[in-house]
């Protein structure tokens, strides 16, 4: 498992490399760490294009709290530990229908 605690350097690099086309993620099962959002894309960007260093990049991202995601890349993981359990048909409670 490789976790991401934080937009930090580490962060930066894996995103970057998976961005160039590399596949940092190969030999995980699971990854978890902050969402590439609407808050840091511009950031990330302004990076990978050379407008700002390394420490500029991470200057900015130091104060935004990851959005966190879950990354599942094991199909044997989802096998053995994924089961449906049950379902439950909803009904929209403006209408009173089924969705």
């Amino acid at each position: 498992m490789l976790s991401f605690e934080a937009y930090d350097r580490h962060w930066l690099d894996f995103i970057v490399a998976s961005r160039n086309g590399e596949k940092p993620w190969i030999g995980y099962d699971i990854i978890e760490g902050g969402v590439v959002d609407d808050r840091v894309i511009d950031t990330v960007e302004d990076y990978i294009s050379g407008n700002i260093t390394v420490d500029q990049a991470l200057g900015k991202l130091r104060y935004t709290s990851p959005n966190n995601q879950i990354c599942i890349l094991s199909q044997s993981l989802l096998d053995k530990y994924l089961r449906f359990v049950d379902s439950e048909r909803l009904n929209d409670i403006r209408e009173g229908r089924p969705v």
